[in-house]
């Protein structure tokens, strides 16, 4: 049972701390629950107050520590400042969501770090804290145990890449069904979830659907125009009008997200991934999952399959 401990500041973020609450809620592989500097009631940024039961000393027993967003950005006091480091240096996984990165970034855990935040305080964030290698761009930065995540639905990004990184792909993707959240978004940093389609539109949802069910096949945009009833350019359009994306660059990016989940779930060889992905050859897939995630499909699979924290 891997714990996780929630350290609610005061004027927390309301939704910063249900994003890891809702996530971890699987009591089959992991135990949540909250820890204040003063147990009892803290205020939230939603007008309401929230009851914490636990206190500092909580955190020596937590595998993952979370720090959701909390506004205004006063810097901790020193006992909890104090706390995040002792966490970190027994070995805790120590995790900011949002504007929580400013309370790691107090306690000089992401000093010569790369980090983000919500890209409204990254510039905050660097002035007041020039040791840490603050990016606005990724809606996740991955430390290994020190891990930041852009502002908040960006939160859930990077929770289920932490589950994916405990317990495998499979499992992320039953909580991010379990939550019907988006199991993709776009972003700086990838993300290593299972075949998106769009949320709005049920004609392109559905030619989306076909699409991933054929992508071996040398899909060019006049095929799924064709299937979808229009003109190319007419369907290009449409596309473009509820995804966001063009057509071949949602194709491109679904087969790279597919290689990705054949990587992390099989056995299968590179080339052989490659081929049921739609990127043809190995060194096809080498070259686009360089170009996504600077990794080789070796050193992706190493990494990426999945394996239960002690």
């Amino acid at each position: 049972m891997h714990r996780v401990m929630a350290l609610v500041l005061p004027d927390v973020v309301t939704f910063d701390l249900t994003i890891p609450a809702e996530v971890f809620s699987d009591r089959d592989h992991y135990s949540f629950a909250t820890c204040a500097e003063t147990p009892g009631r803290v205020p939230s940024t939603s007008g309401w107050d929230i009851h914490v039961p636990l206190g500092l000393d909580a955190l020596a027993t937590a595998d993952t520590v979370v720090v959701p967003g909390y506004v205004p950005l006063d810097e901790p006091t020193p006992a909890v400042l104090d706390a995040l480091r002792a966490a970190a240096q027994r070995g805790a996984r120590v995790v900011s969501v949002c504007t929580g990165a400013f309370a790691l970034a107090a306690a000089g855990l992401l000093d010569g770090r790369r980090a983000t935040t919500h890209w409204m305080d990254t510039a905050d964030l660097a002035t007041r804290y020039p040791a840490v290698d603050v990016d606005p761009d990724p809606l996740y930065v991955d430390n290994g145990n020190v891990l930041t995540s852009a502002g908040l639905a960006a939160g859930i990004d990077l929770c289920l890449h932490l589950v994916r990184t405990d317990y495998g792909s499979q499992a992320a993707v039953r909580v991010a069904r379990r939550l019907v959240v988006a199991p993709h978004r776009d972003g700086g940093q990838a993300q290593f979830l299972e075949r998106p389609v769009p949320t709005t539109g049920v004609g392109m949802a559905a030619i989306c659907a076909w699409a991933l069910d054929r992508l071996a096949e040398p899909l060019t945009v006049a095929d799924l125009a064709r299937e979808a009833g229009f003109a190319p350019r007419t369907f290009a359009r449409h596309f473009v009008a509820e995804t966001g994306t063009t057509p071949l660059r949602w194709l491109a990016a679904q087969r790279l997200l597919e290689a990705r989940r054949l990587l992390e779930t099989s056995d299968l060889t590179v080339e052989e991934v490659a081929r049921r992905c739609g990127l043809g050859t190995a060194a096809n897939l080498r070259l686009h999952l360089s170009r996504d995630a600077s990794t080789t499909p070796t050193a992706y699979r190493r990494t990426y399959r999945g394996r239960p924290r002690t």
